[in-house]
């Protein structure tokens, strides 16, 4: 019987069948909303096997771009970037008509 608390993920032993076959438990798939047919992510990290579903690699991605761009400019750093790269591009220009 598996153990299901919130405060700690829910948590299972599987074993890995023929073909690396894995069965997601039924508490888990009831827990995640998972149906038959559903696809799944999955990806190593830090040595660990990680699945996750489409909507939940969306939020997840979402969350890291929202948390890194946090009271940052994004449109002026870009701007600013754009300007910095055409000052450069004008100044190879200048050294080269200066040069031939």
């Amino acid at each position: 019987m598996l153990g299901f608390c919130h405060i700690y993920p829910l948590m299972a032993e599987v074993r890995v069948g023929k073909q690396g076959r894995i069965v997601i438990p039924s508490q888990v798939r009831e827990e995640l909303g998972l149906s038959e047919g559903d696809v799944l992510n999955v990806r190593v990290e830090d040595d660990r096997l990680l699945m996750e579903t489409r909507l939940a690699a969306l939020e997840r991605l979402r969350r890291r771009f929202r948390e890194g761009a946090a009271g940052r400019d994004l449109v002026a750093e870009l701007i600013a970037e754009r300007r910095a790269e055409a000052r450069r591009e004008e100044e190879e220009i200048d050294e080269f008509r200066r040069s031939h």
